[in-house]
Formats: C-alpha cells, sequence, structure tokens
C-alpha cells in the first residue's frame, strides 16, 4: 500500500494541502476543530512523516515522549516512577533535550498519543516502560520510523532497542533465599500480568516450587497500589494456612502489606518474613526495615535516556544493554519461620 500524503489526507479532510501542513506541524493557522479533524483523518490513513523529509526540514522538536498507560493513583504513590523519571531528566539534560510525559488511562490511548506526537513533531523519540506480552506497541512503533527505547527486556522480534536488568535472576535469589531460610509457603503479591517482567517473576516462582520442593507458592496479580497490596495481604493472612512468607513486587505494596500484618497480630519477621521487589528509602524507613532486591534504577533510567540520545543522533543505530542484576539486602523483615 502507497504511503499516504498530505494530499490525500486533504482530500479526505475536505480542507486544503495548506491547512493539512499546519495541522501536521502544530503551526497556526487553522481552528483547534479542523485541527482536530485533520489529526483524525492523518491517524485513520497511519500517516507518519518521510524520514527523508524531516531531515531536509531539519525538524529536530528538541523533546523525548514518555507516555504511560496506568492507574494515575499508583503513579502518583510509587517511588519507583520518580527515581525513573529522575534519572530520565538527568540523562536527557546532558543534552538539552526536555521529557514530555502523558499519563492515559487505556493502552488504546497510548497507541494514540504515539501516532499523534510522531504526526505533530512534537517529539524525537519515545521511551517506553513496562514492555507486555506480545506487546503490540512494538511494530506500532517500529512503523512509525522513530527512534525508541524500551526500559525492559530482553525483547525478542523487534527491531527496537531495549535496556533490561535480569528480574528472572533476581526472582531467583529471592527465592533461593527464603528457601534456604526454611520457608516453604510463600505467596507472591505480583504486579500486572501482562507486564512481562511480571510474567518472568512468576514463572520463576513457578520453576521454584519443585526445586527447592515448596508446599505452597502462588502469584497473586495486582495494579500495584496500595490498597490492592493490604486487601490481598489481608486475604492471604486470614486463612488457616497461611504463608510465612510473601513476596511483593513493590515497596509501596510491602509497606502496606507490614501494616495490614501489624494490624492483624501477625509478628514481622517471627511469624512472617516479608520481601520486596525496588528497594526504595521508603522500604529502609519502615520498622521493621525491609529484606529487598535493590538496584540503581535512576541510574539505569539515565543510561536509557542517553541511548534514546544516541538513537536520535543516529538512526541507523540499535543499542541493547544489560544493566546490573538487583541485589537481595537482608534486612529485619526476613527470619526462618517459627518452629524451624
Amino acid at each position: 500500500m502507497a504511503r499516504p500524503t498530505i494530499a490525500d489526507i486533504a482530500e479526505r479532510a475536505g480542507v486544503s494541502k495548506g491547512a493539512v501542513s499546519f495541522a501536521l506541524n502544530g503551526r497556526p493557522g487553522v481552528s483547534e476543530e479542523t485541527r482536530r479533524r485533520i489529526l483524525a483523518v492523518a491517524d485513520e490513513m497511519n500517516w507518519r512523516p518521510h524520514r527523508a523529509a524531516r531531515s531536509l526540514g531539519n525538524a529536530r522538536a528538541g523533546a523525548v515522549g514518555l507516555i504511560l498507560s496506568r492507574p494515575a493513583r499508583t503513579l502518583g504513590l510509587e517511588p519507583f516512577f520518580g527515581q525513573i523519571v529522575s534519572g530520565l531528566q538527568a540523562g536527557l539534560a546532558e543534552d538539552g533535550t526536555a521529557l514530555q510525559l502523558l499519563v492515559v488511562e487505556d493502552p488504546e490511548a497510548e497507541m494514540s498519543a504515539y501516532r499523534s506526537w510522531t504526526a505533530e513533531r512534537r517529539v524525537d523519540g519515545f521511551l517506553l516502560l513496562d514492555p507486555l506480552i506480545d506487546d503490540p506497541r512494538f511494530a506500532a512503533l517500529e512503523a512509525l520510523e522513530v527512534p525508541v527505547m524500551v526500559l525492559g527486556g530482553p525483547l525478542e522480534d523487534t527491531s527496537l532497542s531495549f535496556t533490561w536488568a535480569d528480574d528472572s535472576e533476581a526472582m531467583h535469589e529471592a527465592v533461593d533465599y527464603l528457601a534456604a531460610l526454611g520457608h516453604r509457603h510463600v505467596v507472591h503479591v505480583a504486579g500486572m500480568p501482562q507486564f512481562l517482567h511480571t510474567k518472568r517473576r512468576m514463572d520463576v516462582l513457578t520453576e521454584a516450587k519443585e526445586r527447592h520442593e515448596l508446599a505452597e507458592v502462588v502469584s497473586i496479580p495486582t495494579d500495584y497500589s496500595d490498597s490492592e497490596g493490604a486487601v490481598i495481604t489481608r486475604r492471604v493472612l486470614s486463612r488457616r494456612d497461611r504463608p510465612t512468607a510473601i513476596v511483593y513486587d513493590s515497596d509501596v505494596m510491602a509497606v502496606a502489606g507490614l501494616g495490614v500484618a501489624l494490624e492483624m497480630g501477625v509478628r514481622v519477621p517471627q511469624d512472617l518474613s516479608i520481601l520486596s521487589f525496588d528497594d526504595s528509602l521508603l522500604a529502609r524507613l519502615t520498622h521493621p526495615s525491609l529484606t529487598a532486591l535493590t538496584r540503581d534504577t535512576q541510574g539505569w533510567a539515565t543510561e536509557a535516556a542517553r541511548g534514546l540520545l544516541r538513537l536520535i543522533a543516529d538512526p541507523t543505530l540499535t543499542v541493547r544493554h544489560q544493566s546490573s542484576t538487583p541485589v537481595l539486602v537482608p534486612r529485619e523483615s526476613t527470619a526462618p519461620p517459627a518452629g524451624h
């Protein structure tokens, strides 16, 4: 199929080619209603700017985009995102590049934003967080021919660049540690099940049950919120055969779970061990302090930003970078189970 042109868009939208050019380039000269109609038509026709035309125009936006499809309430609570944004800003500032952040409520809105921001030349590239299982965004972003750096991986069947830490190895270390302490009933309060890193962590738990001869290993997906972390913790601690250890996929959920345990009279770590992914200051300030898998999240994000700037400068590059694997830091929230 031939690439749609500005003339094609103008014909379908019933406007002049000049109006289409103004709308696609974010320039004044058309009403907001007309601009929205033109952009909608361009989106329907899967229009994207021709790379050669962009280079001839030296069209650098001086900004990159980060579009997040997550509940906004979880972003405001999670220290992980603050570290990510801080790290990205540090890396981009070295080149004087701005970060444009947009939070949307569903994947469809996220995909639409990628297309419209590219068509409007609002950004020079994208940072993509939380890769999904069979992620539809990869093919869509490849088709847009725009530089992309994915924070997560490793990824298969895509030409996109990515930087990643080994979540599987990190979860192995966590389960090995709990098993060595003597825990045989382990619950994993997981993140969103569609995320690739969540699936990898859950797969490790499933494999670990046989390897360590554990009596119970179960993963329960959540939306990462403190409220869901608390609800699930209360549910599993109300069982007669309650777990002796819980692994949380974020420290916000771990802190919420710790509060529930104390509320129910379940002593930590004497009756219940708690271990958290994402080791922020929050994990170290609680009492007892939380055993956690720690890594330099801010440094990881800074390297991702630098990698995207390299891709923008030379779109022929492909960057594949493995950052350091999260390291287990034992603290006061883990101990052998009672009677062990």
